[in-house]
């Protein structure tokens, strides 16, 4: 059943909503693990970075990330650059918040079904992108009974173009899953794009999982429902 009309304040609806998230976020702790391939022209695998981080508390309750061992490099062409270690924080998990809201122009879309769950669809485009600053650019789908971001799919803007350096970035979608108190966190990102370099095209494609969520102090790991997988359902 969907909704008659969006409310004329969604947007800020759901920036309210995510500030809410972000804050929950903070006292969790969670693994995150990282997988960058690249291909040949072939189609076959050629490169790999991998990485595995914790977040965690200290016994004075200060949050730190970790690596968990050391990263390990096989790219050939692509390299990780600061951009991508940045995206990878900041934009793939695209927390929506009040203070991000003034960045963005934001148009509701239509109504669609996102594996059982009725959502708005939305676009979300930088106003404009100030030197150094890292947007996202996408659509992003609100679950229409708490304006919940179910799902997220864009990319990391601007690209960066200087003399004899390109950094471009990858169209990728991001999961979320609804925890047992309440909350949707980031689950999953994923994506597999041919990025346009003036050299060449080249094929990569990215995972991201983030595991083992558990609120700080607690003694049980927190269990996700309502996962979204790839793929849609519209009305």
């Amino acid at each position: 059943m969907f909704a008659a009309e969006p409310p004329p304040n969604l947007a800020r609806l759901v920036a309210e909503r995510e500030s809410g998230e972000q804050r929950a976020r903070l006292q969790y702790l969670y693994q995150q693990s990282v997988v960058v391939e690249e291909f040949g022209k072939n189609g076959s695998k050629v490169g790999e970075y991998r990485e595995a981080r914790e977040v965690i508390f200290s016994p004075t309750g200060e949050r730190t990330d970790q690596l968990v061992g050391a990263p390990q490099n096989r790219l050939l062409r692509l390299q990780m650059t600061e951009e991508d270690f940045r995206d990878i924080r900041e934009v793939q998990p695209f927390l929506f918040t009040k203070e991000l809201l003034w960045l963005y122009a934001v148009q509701v879309k239509g109504e669609e079904e996102m594996d059982g769950v009725p959502c708005w669809r939305m676009t979300v485009k930088p106003k404009q992108v100030f030197e150094g600053q890292r947007l996202f650019e996408g659509e992003m789908w609100v679950d229409q009974r708490d304006y919940a971001i179910v799902q997220s799919t864009g990319r990391a803007v601007p690209p960066i173009y200087k003399k004899g350096h390109e950094n471009l970035f990858p169209l990728f979608t991001t999961f979320r899953g609804r925890t047992s108190d309440g909350h949707r966190f980031p689950v999953k990102t994923f994506a597999d794009d041919v990025l346009p370099f003036s050299g060449g095209p080249l094929r990569m494609r990215m995972v991201i999982e983030y595991a083992n969520y558990q609120r700080f102090g607690a003694s049980s790991t927190v269990q996700f429902s309502d996962v979204v997988e790839p793929g849609t359902k519209k009305k």
